[in-house]
């Protein structure tokens, strides 16, 4: 998959992250599929393709002649399921920019991770609902490609491992602190350079056990929270 998400999954994907902040509750009947189409702005049958991807994740009961009813559950396997960033009142559909992709030597900042002296680094900036709520710093270990090509970066960059890479995170391990924003950033992102905002390192494993991806993101607490759930 290269580019932005389907339309489609776009939707299935907001969806997801509003049952998982309890915005859309366990047991709730959505509005009529015409209705609520016209709501968000598309066609009938794109929200029929992002409802039947809930079903198969068993997030909708579809009740002919009754309607859609969610199914709330613990495990919520969207795409972006590795991503804990919310809006302030929950919910909300993360978007990425690519900034800048480059090859090169792993900075001497950086933890150990991967079997080689190189990365990847992605620069993005992530927006919920459309509004810049962090940038990223993302180093991809070289062993797992030797060249990455900004247009072939989908939204979800786990996702793009699995299609195009061929490997998956299946496991992260996150430390959150505060921190000054970092120098590139660019204007959308509203904390300007050395203001201290949330701060998230990630290390990610690859289904083989290995370290693969060392990951930094800056995000502005007016606009995001940090949200891990156990149910």
């Amino acid at each position: 998959m290269r580019g932005p998400l389907p339309l489609h999954l776009q939707i299935s994907e907001m969806l997801i992250r509003e049952i998982g902040a309890g915005r859309l509750a366990d047991g709730a009947r959505l509005p009529p599929e015409r209705e609520m189409a016209a709501s968000l702005g598309i066609a009938v049958g794109t929200l029929r393709r992002a409802l039947a991807e809930l079903t198969g994740k068993g997030l909708l009961d579809r009740i002919h002649g009754s309607g859609n009813y969610v199914r709330s559950r613990g495990d919520l396997l969207g795409i972006y399921a590795f991503f804990r960033l919310e809006r302030v009142g929950g919910g909300g559909l993360p978007t990425a920019e690519v900034l800048s992709v480059e090859r090169l030597p792993k900075p001497s900042d950086l933890p150990e991770f991967g079997s080689t002296r190189e990365g990847h680094r992605i620069r993005r900036l992530r927006r919920l609902d459309g509004e810049p709520a962090a940038v990223e710093e993302i180093w991809l270990d070289a062993s797992r490609a030797e060249w990455l090509a900004r247009e072939d970066l989908s939204e979800s960059l786990y996702l793009h491992y699995r299609l195009a890479l061929g490997f998956s995170i299946v496991r992260a391990e996150d430390r959150i602190a505060v921190a000054p924003t970092p120098d590139w950033g660019p204007p959308d992102f509203k904390p300007p350079p050395g203001t201290l905002v949330g701060f998230i390192e990630r290390i990610a494993w690859a289904g083989d056990g290995a370290s693969v991806e060392y990951s930094r993101s800056w995000f502005d607490p007016g606009v995001a929270r940090y949200v891990t759930r156990f149910r």
